[in-house]
């Protein structure tokens, strides 16, 4: 009996451990400040909204798997921020806020500040990807598949 319990504790204390190594360690734009204060490391952002069918699957297929998980905690300051959000933002001494809240596509300052293509509206799903002095390296506005993400992140430079 006192060994089908220890079986059971270590079993459960594994299944625990490895599920939370199972996803990425989002940030928000307050701790990513504080983060890259400590340790300057690549950045990636993911703007996403509630409705973006194409960031949700990105969201349940793509930022689950092992080795993109794996890649992006290791090499990665990661960021998911809601485009939408009505969330002011402490970052790099500024406040950023969403002024078009009650406005068609009410789209935060910021992401139309990081993810905005030259003269096309706005666009999701959008990833940024940043240098260790926070310079934009490169901006996808499509769904990437677990093989398409996985080579960006390994080859960002």
């Amino acid at each position: 009996m006192r060994i089908s319990l220890i079986t059971i504790l270590l079993f459960t204390a594994t299944t625990v451990f490895s599920q939370t190594e199972k996803t990425v360690h989002w940030l928000n734009f307050e701790q990513l400040e504080d983060a890259l204060k400590l340790k300057p490391k690549k950045v990636l952002i993911d703007f996403y909204a509630d409705w973006c069918a194409p960031c949700l699957k990105m969201q349940k297929d793509v930022f689950t798997d092992s080795s993109i998980v794996n890649t992006i905690n290791k090499e990665y300051y990661a960021v998911r921020m809601n485009a939408e959000t009505s969330d002011t933002v402490h970052f790099g001494n500024q406040l950023f806020i969403n002024n078009r809240l009650n406005k068609r596509n009410p789209i935060h300052q910021i992401p139309l500040l990081m993810a905005q293509q030259k003269n096309k509206p706005f666009s999701l799903p959008a990833l940024v990807f940043l240098d260790e002095k926070f310079n934009a390296t490169a901006r996808y506005f499509q769904f990437l598949n677990v093989t398409q993400l996985y080579n960006i992140l390994v080859n960002q430079h």
